[in-house]
């Protein structure tokens, strides 16, 4: 097992001997929604002893088209992840988009988010490392996981060593993502936890004509492979009736599905570790 680097959040540690779960709705949509998600998922983590972090968007700016659901806007969407924090006692993690929205993002924030996108602008890696918060880079589909120790040095380097790398699939061709799973021992030979976004993996961009398409049929397939390739931790989208989910319909996984396919990810955790 390659050694990284522990990344303490709340009373657990990310990249320790426990599998973490990043997971929640895509973007926020109403408060009910994320309670019932949170809820569940909070007691699902702990009946199989595993790390939780709750997450969902303030803002999806990366949208296909201009009308696209983008969620609540900071204001709002922070204020809800404040009382998810609160009620819940849980941490969070959500997305950045502008530099100039990190401060106010990590007054609620445990992690902030740096999306695949925005991976490479070098501002808004900046501004979100000063905060002293977590800072989960994904990996961009245009980058090799090689390429992740220049990002994450953007990050030490301006005073902050809380790094985690995120993979998320590769572009392949046209409308089409692939997931080289080689690329998570590669990103933990630089130092920093991975984690590995099951569901955005399977994505299918475009193929909804001017919407993101997915297949989440295949969630389980990589999830349950990137831990046998050793990952970290895992991050999910999860919602109680993914088909009527304004935004990623198509690769989030169901709540209903989730208890299972998280225990079988945990099984497959601990085995890996057991045989090291």
């Amino acid at each position: 097992m390659i050694e990284v680097k522990k990344i303490k959040l709340k009373n657990f540690e990310i990249g320790g001997d426990k599998l973490t779960i990043l997971a929640g709705p895509c973007a926020i949509e109403n408060y009910d929604c994320m309670a019932k998600v949170a809820e569940t998922l909070k007691q699902v983590t702990a009946d199989l002893k595993i790390n939780y972090v709750f997450k969902a968007s303030y803002d999806k700016a990366n949208r296909s088209t201009i009308d696209g659901y983008r969620g609540l806007g900071i204001d709002k969407g922070l204020e809800y992840l404040g009382k998810i924090k609160q009620e819940f006692d849980l941490p969070i993690v959500t997305d950045l988009h502008l530099p100039q929205d990190a401060q106010k993002v990590a007054e609620v924030a445990d992690i902030i988010q740096i999306p695949a996108f925005l991976c490479r602008q070098t501002d808004l890696i900046v501004a979100a490392a000063k905060t002293g918060k977590i800072i989960n880079i994904k990996k961009g589909q245009f980058l090799a996981p090689q390429q992740m120790e220049a990002l994450a040095k953007k990050v030490t380097e301006s005073g902050n060593e809380k790094v985690l790398f995120t993979e998320r699939g590769v572009s392949f061709g046209y409308n089409n993502l692939v997931t080289d799973m080689r690329s998570i021992p590669i990103m933990q030979l630089i130092g920093y936890p991975v984690v590995f976004d099951a569901t955005h993996s399977v994505q299918m961009p475009g193929t909804n004509g001017c919407a993101t398409g997915g297949d989440r049929r295949w969630v389980p397939v990589l999830a349950k492979a990137a831990v046998a390739a050793g990952v970290n931790a895992l991050f999910f989208e999860v919602h109680p009736e993914p088909q009527k989910a304004l935004c990623d319909a198509d690769n989030m996984l169901s709540l209903d599905d989730a208890k299972k396919l998280f225990g079988i990810c945990k099984n497959i955790f601990d085995l890996v570790r057991e045989e090291q």
